[in-house]
């Protein structure tokens, strides 16, 4: 690795203040935030604003906002992200971590397509492919994505009254008891499925958030039922959460929720 550029580092460093806040600051208080000399951090404003990576804020004279710049920057690399791309390799670590089955899926109508699959190392395990269908109500990453969506859209894919497909003897088959499962998913931020899909597996999932705080996708954790246990759960939680969380952040999300 080739050494480091003092003025750049300090450059990105005054630019990355900008995501924090209101998103305007001034000079002294970047030159307070970031301990540097008043002359340095007026240099670096200055030619920052000058290729318009800063503008001034209207009415506020001194303070300065991020340019137009950052956006075309920010616009060039979202049109490069690919969900399924990155959801493999947010994936590939959480399964390291816990060494357990991970997928990352996408809503379709009533239906979870999973877009991205690792593996648990375990002789016991998850039996699964990314690009398989299933049946939202019946998995913890479609109840994620179900509870996200807003009152009509859910009731256009499952009208009141009309059972649901079961794919085990733990299946939600009625609209009702999945409505209320759906709002305790939207309270405790995480989705939990025990052997709904599978009669031998259990899953938690959470939510994946573009960079406008929309819900996109799930990251979730299936688990045999034979390493299955409350215990286990919780740990799973926090890993799905932290998983979730890191996919996010690589599709723009900075926080906040739509």
């Amino acid at each position: 690795m080739g050494r480091l550029v003092p003025a750049v580092t300090r450059a990105l460093d005054i630019l990355e203040l900008f995501l924090e806040g209101d998103g305007t600051m001034s000079a002294p208080e970047i030159t307070r935030r970031l301990g540097l000399p008043r002359t340095t951090v007026h240099e670096l404003v200055t030619t920052l604003a000058a290729r318009n990576y800063l503008v001034p804020e209207p009415g506020h004279t001194g303070r300065y906002r991020l340019g137009v710049r950052t956006y075309q920057l920010g616009s060039r690399y979202a049109e490069q992200l690919d969900l399924a791309a990155e959801g493999q390799q947010v994936a590939r670590s959480v399964a390291e971590t816990c060494d357990e089955t991970v997928h990352v899926a996408v809503l379709e109508g009533t239906d979870v397509i999973y877009i991205a699959k690792v593996d648990s190392t375990h002789a016991v395990r998850m039996v699964s492919a990314a690009g398989r269908r299933l049946p939202a109500h019946c998995t913890s990453v479609g109840k994620m994505l179900l509870a996200a969506l807003p009152a009509a859209a859910l009731d256009d894919r499952f009208p009141a009254g009309l059972p649901l497909t079961a794919m085990t003897p733990h299946s939600i088959t009625s609209p009702h008891e999945l409505r209320r499962q759906l709002d305790l998913v939207r309270e405790r931020g995480i989705a939990v499925e025990q052997r709904e899909s599978n009669p031998d597996v259990s899953c938690v999932a959470a939510p994946v958030r573009d960079s406008g705080g929309h819900v996109v996708a799930a990251l979730s954790i299936s688990v045999p039922m034979v390493r299955w246990s409350e215990e286990r759960l919780t740990e799973l939680e926090g890993l799905a959460v932290k998983g979730a969380a890191e996919l996010s952040e690589r599709l723009g999300h900075r926080g906040g929720r739509r």
